[in-house]
């Protein structure tokens, strides 16, 4: 089974370009399956239901998100029917949607995927490692491989998910940060992890929004409104490739500029 795990979708130019490129990275990588974190994709907090539906149209077999993914509720009947589109697992009880999928790749496999939100420096509704071991013994009842979208800030905080289920879950991967972290590898248990999968989105910028809006900010202390930029677009995540037994072989890093009409 491989997996094509794509990092954090930023505004409407990463989507541009994610759109116009994921035909070539199907075409080089011969991916199993597409999950993308799409939580930045409506100018940069949360997603547009228009834009869950893009992604789908575009081969995209699963969305995850984050800490900003119920900030447009025009996508909550979305999180609410679609069993593809997942929000993190540990919001608090009442929030919409779901945060684990079981859908089949094109291989053949089932394939779980869970998204969880980390609780160091964001407001999740429960820690995440209260809730992930009954979680993923769920999903393994029902797929041999299982994916983790871990949405955190802390780095230590994902690095410790990897651990704890290292050899339970074919990966663990990090997204939230925007920043392609260059420790993909195979864990001792069979794991795959990374602590980062990086941006989908505008690299001259800070983390995806204009440079000088965030300058400012920082040198004034002054209050602004955080635009998405525009330039230096890549398309950034990470290949998965696991074996039957449902335990990784390989995880690879990749970032690609945008395609050109992108």
């Amino acid at each position: 089974m491989r997996a094509l795990i794509i990092g954090d979708v930023v505004g409407s130019v990463g989507l541009a370009a994610l759109l116009a490129g994921l035909p070539s990275l199907r075409e080089r990588m011969t991916p199993d399956l597409v999950v993308v974190n799409a939580e930045n994709a409506a100018g940069g907090a949360g997603t547009h239901a228009r834009q869950a539906a893009e992604l789908f149209a575009a081969g995209v077999d699963v969305l995850t998100g984050g800490n900003h993914t119920l900030r447009q509720t025009d996508y909550y009947s979305v999180l609410e029917s679609d069993p593809r589109a997942l929000r993190p697992a540990n919001l608090r009880p009442r929030a919409p949607g779901r945060g684990l999928a079981v859908v089949d790749a094109a291989g053949g496999e089932r394939v779980a995927v869970l998204n969880l939100l980390g609780s160091v420096f964001i407001d999740a509704g429960a820690s995440p490692f209260t809730v992930v071991d009954e979680l993923v013994e769920r999903a393994r009842r029902s797929a041999r491989h299982v994916i983790v979208d871990m949405h955190a800030e802390a780095t230590s905080e994902k690095v410790a998910m990897g651990h704890h289920l290292d050899g339970r879950v074919t990966a663990v991967v990090g997204t939230h940060t925007h920043v392609q972290t260059a420790d993909a590898r195979v864990l001792a248990g069979g794991t795959a992890f990374m602590t980062d999968l990086g941006m989908t989105g505008p690299h001259d910028s800070v983390i995806g929004v204009r440079k000088e809006v965030i300058l400012r900010r920082f040198l004034t202390g002054a209050p602004a409104r955080f635009d998405v930029a525009d330039g230096g677009v890549l398309v950034q995540g990470a290949l998965v490739e696991a074996g039957p037994d449902g335990l990784a072989r390989s995880i690879t890093a990749f970032s690609e500029p945008a395609a050109p009409s992108a």
